[in-house]
């Protein structure tokens, strides 16, 4: 349990100045009324919340670890809150570990609720990651199409495949010049996939089953009026492009919040200073500078993590290399492709 105050001014006072930021200052103040709720205190208002109602999303990732802190510092005396976890069906042991920390530090009690569709069912009904999101979701909507992964002109193609035109303005690197649509955004790939047709199912799909139907499923049972996620601008990502405020109304919805979308890389560091955060192992032990899906294809740093399950949570690698082993390996060719094409 840690120490929870009657007024925003005594919380910030309450933050070793040494550590104080603007960021954090500027978080503290957006999430007071919304959190905390508004009135009382010192002042003559009547305390009210216009969230008896919130849903926190928990990760067990380092920013995970910040928004819970600062939610429970801030107090919840009006509201209700729900901390959830989805379990995507490809957890590092350490992550679940850590969730029983938080209880046990903050007194709360983090919900686990199983994945609407788990990776490896996902993955084995529409495809296994390969690259990036968009990257996989272009090569599902030409799988689908029976698209025979040849190097024609667009409207060759378009006649021969006339419902699949946005993949193949994609191949055929018709988003405009220098656009991060194109497939020429992926050196060498459109040539690697001509010489070498992928032989198994690609999608992006795995992501949509575990967390957006999951998020989507669990919201319909707790009703929240405020959804809370731990996400970042700074951090870089479809996740964090998707967003250009820290804050949606929704109306006639469920709003969504994001406490600490504004804090940069010294934002984190200081806050975690100021209040001692401790992460989990997956950071401490295993090294990792960002926690997602594990050992997930799409992660930038997927075959360090690959080998620190492989070292510390054995069965966790062997369940990676049976769900997503033939994207590992599509992606070790193709790098292997780039090079050689580099001279």
């Amino acid at each position: 349990m840690i120490q929870t105050f009657e007024t925003m001014t005594e919380l910030l006072d309450s933050v070793p100045k040494e550590n104080m930021t603007f960021e954090m200052c500027n978080a503290f103040v957006k999430a007071w009324g919304k959190i905390h709720g508004y009135g009382g205190g010192k002042s003559e208002i009547q305390p009210f919340t216009k969230y008896p109602k919130i849903m926190v999303s928990v990760s067990g990732g380092a920013d995970s670890d910040i928004m819970i802190d600062l939610i429970e510092r801030i107090g919840h005396p009006l509201s209700e809150v729900h901390y959830v976890f989805f379990d995507t069906g490809i957890e590092f042991t350490a992550t679940k570990r850590h969730l029983d920390y938080l209880e046990n530090k903050y007194g709360i009690q983090i919900e686990r609720y199983r994945a609407k569709i788990p990776v490896p069912l996902g993955c084995r009904k529409y495809g296994v990651p390969f690259l990036s999101k968009q990257v996989s979701q272009y090569i599902s909507r030409l799988q689908k199409h029976g698209f025979k992964w040849e190097d024609k002109p667009f409207e060759v193609l378009y006649a021969e495949y006339p419902r699949c035109k946005a993949a193949l303005r994609w191949w055929c690197n018709r988003w405009g010049d220098h656009s991060k649509m194109n497939i020429s955004n992926n050196p060498w790939l459109k040539e690697f996939m001509v010489q070498n047709p992928p032989q198994f199912l690609i999608s992006d799909g795995c992501c949509s089953g575990a967390k957006k139907k999951t998020s989507a499923m669990i919201e319909k049972i707790i009703n929240p009026d405020l959804n809370c996620q731990g996400v970042r601008k700074a951090e870089g990502g479809a996740r964090s492009t998707a967003y250009t405020s820290c804050f949606d109304e929704v109306f006639g919805g469920c709003d969504k919040f994001r406490p600490i979308f504004w804090f940069k890389k010294e934002d984190k560091a200081a806050y975690e200073a100021a209040f001692e955060i401790v992460h989990s192992d997956c950071y401490t032990v295993y090294g990792f500078q960002r926690t997602g899906c594990a050992c997930c294809p799409f992660g930038r740093h997927w075959e360090d993590e690959l080998c620190a399950a492989e070292k510390y949570e054995p069965n966790l690698y062997r369940a990676a290399v049976n769900i997503f082993g033939k994207s590992y390996e599509y992606t070790k060719k193709y790098r292997e492709f780039q090079k050689k094409m580099k001279g």
